[in-house]
């Protein structure tokens, strides 16, 4: 099926999806506190099967495409609700692609369910998209069974209060990306710490720190030293849905412009008769629709198995960040001040907004995959 050529009964999820989040979710994730796991919201997610379509049914990642339609619907009314969703996709991500029978069977149903939340554990102090740097050290132990974690982690997402992390250590010193191992560690181990970091985002986020925590053979995702190919794998899986998340703020702050445009009086007319609206609606509008187009691209390109997904992936999300960016900016001024008011639904995607832009590789990452890609 080409990427843009949606089927019927998909347009029609979207906007079930859409009416959802307006419904039922918003009013959860107005009620939490934000910048802390919203225990109820994942729970309304689980028992709504939106989780559930992170993973097939035999626990494998799901189908792209769906998860960028999943993202951006839900991202279009109820941006928490979206996050909460990614952030159990990305956090169990890992377990899925490669996890063993036995770490499937104890992780991805509490995920899935909302009982359990999930965090993907990368991001270092001084190792951000530069991740093939990072210093989490593994330490073996000395009956060779295990190792010791010994360092911390930043900039995580549902930490530090997830119930499972996927962490990233170094096992081989001077190994670059080669010397990477990928374990699952359960939150309550020994030694096991971190706090909250208080973000221009409202979404969780915080350190965790590692003293001595003790991981064994059994903890391990995929192989020894192959970590590093387990997170670029869930990163190119959820890049093209970090754009479809970007497209639904998009999307979201352009309908809010057009309808002030159409209504608010100016000058003896309205906003949009004015030459200088219009067309930065048109612009923003054209934009929005390319950014989708190239999302669902790259996202049928995964379900495909083709082999330019780290290309495909990173332009999708290259373009729609960089272009809700714009659309969010562009509705600001439109509306004026009264955006800027706490409260607004674009005081709010205005915070939402500038995080994707960094995470899940920083849109300057995205360039030098892309060239790096064309020069191969």
């Amino acid at each position: 099926m080409p990427a843009f050529a949606l089927e019927p009964e998909q347009y029609k999820w979207c906007e079930e999806l859409r009416e959802l989040g307006a419904r039922e979710l918003r009013p959860l994730a107005e009620a939490g506190e934000e910048g802390r796991i919203n225990r109820p919201l994942l729970a309304a997610l689980g028992r709504h099967g939106l989780l559930g379509r992170l993973f097939a049914p035999d626990g494998r990642p799901a189908s792209a495409l769906d998860l960028c339609l999943l993202r951006e619907s839900l991202a279009y009314s109820c941006t928490e609700a979206e996050t909460a969703l990614a952030l159990q996709g990305l956090g169990a991500g890992p377990v899925a692609l490669a996890g063993t029978d036995a770490q499937r069977a104890r992780w991805l149903g509490e995920v899935t369910s909302g009982r359990a939340a999930a965090a993907f554990a990368l991001s270092e102090p001084g190792a951000g998209s530069d991740a093939a740097a990072l210093a989490l050290r593994a330490d073996p132990e000395g009956d060779g069974d295990g190792w010791r974690l010994t360092g911390t982690k930043t900039w995580i997402s549902n930490a530090p209060h997830a119930d499972v992390f996927t962490v990233f250590a170094r096992t081989t010193q001077d190994a670059g990306p080669r010397g990477v191992t990928a374990f699952l560690v359960p939150a309550g181990r020994p030694g096991l710490g971190g706090e909250p970091l208080e973000m221009l985002s409202p979404h969780p986020i915080g350190t965790v720190t590692f003293d001595g925590v003790h991981v064994s053979r059994d903890d391990v995702l995929g192989e020894v030293d192959g970590g590093f190919g387990v997170a670029m794998r869930t990163l190119n899986l959820f890049r093209p849905s970090v754009g479809a998340f970007a497209t639904g703020m998009a999307q979201a702050a352009l309908d809010a412009a057009v309808q002030h445009a159409g209504t608010r009086g100016a000058f003896g007319g309205v906003l949009r008769d004015l030459q200088a609206v219009s067309h930065q609606l048109a612009e923003t509008a054209t934009r929005i629709e390319a950014a989708r187009l190239l999302v669902h691209a790259a996202a049928a390109a995964y379900d495909r198995g083709e082999p330019d997904i780290a290309r495909r992936a990173a332009m999708a999300k290259l373009l729609a960040t960089e272009t809700a960016q714009q659309a969010v900016d562009t509705a600001v001024q439109i509306h004026g001040a009264a955006a800027l008011q706490r409260g607004h639904l674009l005081e709010h995607l205005y915070r939402e907004v500038r995080a994707p832009r960094i995470y899940e590789g920083a849109s300057e990452v995205q360039r030098s995959i892309i060239a790096k890609e064309l020069y191969k």
